[in-house]
């Protein structure tokens, strides 16, 4: 159901990426350093390992509606997968910070929506990011139009801010590269297992031990 209190644009950006328009190449280095170093605990990323994010690439290109369908992913795990994408690039690729923050990305997506004419939608106003700037709710009071209508409106917008999704190649092919994603998957594993471990050691209750008697 939607939240009426989001605004269109809110609700049109959780389906786009959580970034676009990187610089040549970035995708490609996201994609070779597997999860980076300290993304979120062991067994979320094997949950989303699970879920088809095989790296950082993956995880750069996905909505958060798509990392929201992996179990225990909620809106505050994504703004932390976003930081922690963003410290990456901005350690890969050097000035990509101040490019590809949230509120440089929310500016860049409003600067295209400027330039397309809200006369496609009655009402909608100058240009579309004057409706995409409304709450659902007013929008839908204002242009006396069901929900279902809305979500065409949705739609449309998501479909052109739609970025061309690059292309990311194989790294499969170069053995060392193959042996060191293996290596990482094996201690992300191994890691996964000291913490469950930890976990069902905390859940289990103590044990009563009389004096003199011994456990078996």
């Amino acid at each position: 159901m939607r939240k009426l209190q989001l605004t269109l644009f809110e609700e049109v950006s959780a389906h786009l990426p959580l970034f676009d328009g990187l610089p040549e190449g970035a995708v490609e280095r996201l994609a070779a350093g597997g999860y980076g170093r300290g993304l979120l605990t062991a067994s979320l990323r094997a949950r989303l390992r699970k879920a088809g994010f095989a790296d950082m690439a993956a995880l750069a290109l996905a909505s958060p509606v798509d990392l929201m369908a992996v179990r225990k992913i909620g809106p505050v795990r994504v703004t932390a997968i976003r930081a922690h994408l963003l410290d990456e690039l901005a350690r890969l690729v050097p000035g990509t910070r101040a490019d590809h923050d949230r509120k440089a990305t929310d500016r860049r997506r409003l600067e295209r929506l400027r330039a397309m004419p809200g006369g496609r939608f009655d009402g909608a106003g100058e240009t579309c990011a004057d409706l995409a700037l409304k709450h659902c709710a007013d929008i839908r009071a204002e242009l006396d139009i069901p929900a279902a209508h809305l979500d065409r409106i949705a739609a449309a917008l998501i479909l052109a801010l739609l970025p061309e999704q690059p292309l990311v190649p194989s790294v499969a092919a170069a053995p060392e590269v193959e042996a060191a994603r293996e290596a990482r998957c094996a201690r992300e594993r191994a890691e996964q297992l000291r913490e469950q471990d930890r976990e069902w050691d905390e859940a289990a209750p103590e044990a009563d031990v009389l004096p003199g008697r011994a456990l078996r």
